[in-house]
């Protein structure tokens, strides 16, 4: 499709059947026009998701697509943009030789959920499975990684689908920990936390506060942004994180990532930081990108010298007003399920889960059948021959 038919101030052409217009647009070429456009879709989105952000996901592409492969799929509704979603051509799925189409992702996108116009989800969904299903080369299927299953944009691809006799199949549901409270703070840190838990943090504070002065502070301070950013990555590296190779300074495209994305999102007043100090020294440090009515908590970092005075503990606990402080409704914590740190402070949930949407056409509905029944039948072997699990005391684990 030509991608200049969605620029700012050229015509746009619906198709007949009164779908919306999809584009597979090269992100390389994507003008000033199309760019504001994709602002204006995240900040109005049904459900926000800032790794699908212009400021997150530009960046993302550039510095971690590296064999090319993302297009943005976009989606105009006369004229405007009502939806986007990166995507890509896989020609596997895990170690089978199978040909299908994903949401583009990598390591640090905590969140899959396409951007859609409240109102638009179903039209979006539509439009775009019919553009997959007239290709060829779309593969067997769509893989959707990290959606979001408890919001309005799941809700109307499972209604399509059923509507259409389409399969979708989710393949993996995970819950992770979430903050949506209207409660202050400590109110409700006291209604979550029991009262021996509470005794205990408040002993480790007293001793840590005993080796000087402890204080935690939002924002860049006065040494700047680029200082707090440096001292954030060296203080992650420092960890288990830069042992195992899996900080973000450890590779030159995940710390270039890290620093436009702060950056934009700081020049659009998107970013939110706070840190734990003793004496001046950073003892525990937090990213979180904010995307009203909603923010995603992002990285965390502690010095592990200190860890058993649990500062990334502390820094949470001292920072459970931030949904008051930046009038948020809620903060997705972004973390693995079963986080044995947040998920004892933070008592909401939200699910997400992979999900495999079959394709029409070229006979692919029976073979999409038949590939799903295969995958449950490995799915039972594997749960199967599976260890039991030895019992376990729990851990305390400051670091997502």
């Amino acid at each position: 499709m030509d991608q200049s038919l969605l620029m700012a101030g050229s015509p746009t052409v619906t198709p007949a059947d009164g779908r919306l217009r999809v584009a597979l647009l090269d992100p390389a070429q994507l003008d000033a026009g199309f760019l504001s456009a994709w602002h204006r879709l995240a900040d109005h989105a049904s459900e926000p998701n800032v790794f699908h952000a212009p400021e997150y996901l530009a960046p993302a592409i550039e510095h971690c697509d590296t064999l090319k492969r993302a297009r943005i799929a976009a989606l105009t509704d006369d004229g405007q943009l009502v939806g986007l979603m990166p995507i890509a051509r896989e020609a596997y799925y895990g170690r089978w030789p199978l040909p299908h189409s994903q949401n583009w992702r990598h390591p640090n996108c905590l969140l899959g959920t396409p951007l859609a116009r409240p109102g638009h989800e179903r039209a979006v969904w539509e439009a775009l499975l019919a553009d997959l299903d007239g290709r060829m080369d779309s593969g067997l299927f769509l893989h959707l990684h990290g959606i979001a299953t408890d919001g309005p944009v799941f809700a109307a691809l499972e209604q399509l689908c059923r509507d259409q006799r389409r399969a979708c199949d989710i393949v993996l549901a995970e819950e992770r920990a979430m903050l949506a409270t209207v409660m202050p703070g400590q109110a409700y840190y006291e209604a979550v936390v029991r009262k021996k838990k509470r005794k205990e943090i408040a002993r480790l504070r007293n001793r840590l506060a005993e080796l000087g002065t402890v204080e935690t502070v939002q924002g860049t301070g006065e040494a700047g942004l680029d200082a707090w950013l440096a001292e954030f990555l060296a203080l992650e590296q420092s960890g288990w994180k830069g042992r195992n190779g899996s900080a973000l300074a450890d590779l030159p495209e995940t710390r270039a990532l890290f620093l436009e994305a702060t950056h934009r999102a700081h020049a659009a007043g998107r970013l939110h930081l706070i840190a734990m100090r003793l004496d001046g020294k950073p003892l525990a440090m937090l990213v979180n990108f904010l995307s009203p009515p909603g923010g995603f908590s992002f990285k965390t970092a502690f010095d592990e010298a200190f860890a058993r005075y649990s500062p990334g503990v502390l820094l949470q606990i001292d920072n459970l007003d931030i949904l008051r402080d930046h009038d948020l409704a809620w903060m997705d914590s972004c973390a693995a399920e079963g986080h044995p740190m947040i998920d004892s402070l933070w008592a909401e949930r939200r699910h997400v889960a992979r999900v495999s949407v079959g394709l029409k056409g070229f006979g692919r509905p029976a073979l999409f059948a038949a590939f799903r029944q295969g995958e449950r039948f490995m799915d039972r072997r594997r749960a199967a021959s599976a260890p039991v699990p030895a019992p376990s005391s729990p851990v305390e684990n400051d670091d997502d």
